[in-house]
């Protein structure tokens, strides 16, 4: 996390909040959320009837609201949640509604350092995008499928771009759907368009795109791939080259094409989840070489070890490790990592983290109702009633471990394993 040089990485167990158990004076409280630092907790309290507040730790923010929903942290530690006053809906940051009103507000997302906030919208049963309080000039019939760039300077959707009448077939094959980029439409319009993707610097969006009933392909600025395919999956800008690859079947197996180029052959029963390395050197994916059977795959050669569900692809900081998540019978959650599969299992497990240098690696996990932080294959910080995902210290020496005994928050900053 790039606000972590500024946290407090003593070694130390602090107490947070000597309880988080909702005030007397509320009628009820809802999930607790903690701050990526550990210094905060907050949760949605209804105050009384139709009357909802937001608490921070154990003071309860003087502005209240209708309704309120979906709270979250933002990279940068500020509380956000969806709120609703006089019957108009926009977005609380820290308590402070956005100034402009909305039919409904939904999907917030968040820029990598925590500045910029958009969120879909619908006004006047129109649909877009807000960016920090500002919606698109231009709202659509329909919109999904919302992206903000890493970087917060540019948001897309789905958007569609012609009306259909009911049971009408023939305007749907024509084509309804492009994307729209800051609100601005490609010029092409498809079948169907799903999730559009930025490449690192948000110079360039690429998108899947259906064609026909039986043919997809990719779409880079609304110019379309020279090749079509049986299916496609989301696409991934090469970070040094203008390049896009993505997931594409063929003949019934899935592989990799690059600009519309087969770049891993077809040989997998599936094959999605791409990332490339930060030099662009390495292509990781999720594939399937057998039916049901999942694993890593670098550069399309896939690791030996394999489990029926593989998810939560990460990679270390350089790109040159791997990690992700199997399960067995939905019962036995465990790591991947380079290869290998650690040796615990959990009811439920959370998407692993590296540590900066690459060297460590570690995540949340429950089993039954106890979670805990496992670090390098090895419990650390004891076991809770409930847990946030653990981060490392920058020079990775240390983890922050954030956990609730009964109602009360700690804060453990404890030293990594070897």
């Amino acid at each position: 996390m790039q606000f972590s040089e500024s946290w407090d990485w003593e070694r130390a167990e602090r107490v947070v909040a000597e309880s988080l158990a909702p005030m007397e004076e509320h009628k009820w409280q809802e999930e607790i959320h903690v701050s990526p630092d550990g210094e905060t907790a907050a949760a949605i309290v209804c105050i009384d009837d139709g009357q909802f507040g937001l608490r921070m730790n154990d003071t309860v923010h003087d502005n209240t609201f209708d309704k309120a929903w979906k709270p979250s942290f933002s990279p940068d530690g500020k509380f956000c949640a969806i709120v609703q006053q006089d019957e108009e809906w926009t977005l609380a940051v820290d308590g402070e509604p956005w100034e402009e009103r909305y039919g409904f507000v939904w999907d917030p997302r968040f820029s990598a350092d925590g500045s910029v906030i958009a969120a879909a919208v619908q006004q006047d049963a129109l649909y877009g995008m807000s960016v920090n309080g500002a919606a698109w000039e231009t709202l659509y019939e329909n919109a999904n499928g919302f992206a903000l760039s890493e970087n917060g300077k540019r948001t897309a959707a789905v958007v569609q771009v012609r009306s259909l009448g009911q049971a009408d077939p023939v305007t749907f094959r024509e084509g309804v759907y492009s994307v729209a980029v800051d609100g601005e439409t490609w010029d092409n319009v498809f079948m169907n368009a799903w999730q559009p993707v930025f490449s690192p610097y948000a110079h360039r969006v690429a998108a899947q795109v259906r064609l026909t009933l039986y043919d997809y392909s990719i779409a880079v600025d609304g110019i379309l791939w020279p090749m079509q395919f049986q299916c496609v999956w989301d696409p991934c800008f090469q970070p040094n080259s203008s390049s896009v690859v993505a997931p594409v079947r063929q003949g019934g197996k899935w592989g990799v094409a690059e600009d519309g180029n087969i770049l891993w052959k077809p040989r997998f029963f599936n094959c999605w989840h791409l990332q490339y390395s930060p030099d662009g050197s390495k292509l990781w994916g999720i594939v399937a070489p057998g039916y049901g059977q999942f694993t890593v795959a670098l550069d399309g050669k896939e690791w030996n070890v394999s489990a029926p569900v593989v998810t939560d692809l990460t990679l270390s900081p350089d790109g040159l490790r791997a990690a992700a998540l199997g399960n067995h019978d939905n019962k036995a959650w465990h790591l991947l990592l380079d290869g290998k599969a650690w040796s615990g299992r959990y009811d439920m497990a959370w998407k692993p983290v590296f540590s900066a240098n690459g060297h460590h690696v570690a995540l949340r996990v429950r089993s039954g109702k106890r979670y805990g932080i496992i670090v390098n294959d090895r419990p650390v910080g004891g076991e809770f009633d409930k847990a946030w995902d653990p981060a490392f210290s920058p020079d990775g020496t240390k983890v922050l471990i954030r956990g609730m005994r009964g109602n009360t928050l700690l804060r453990i900053v404890a030293d990594v394993p070897r």
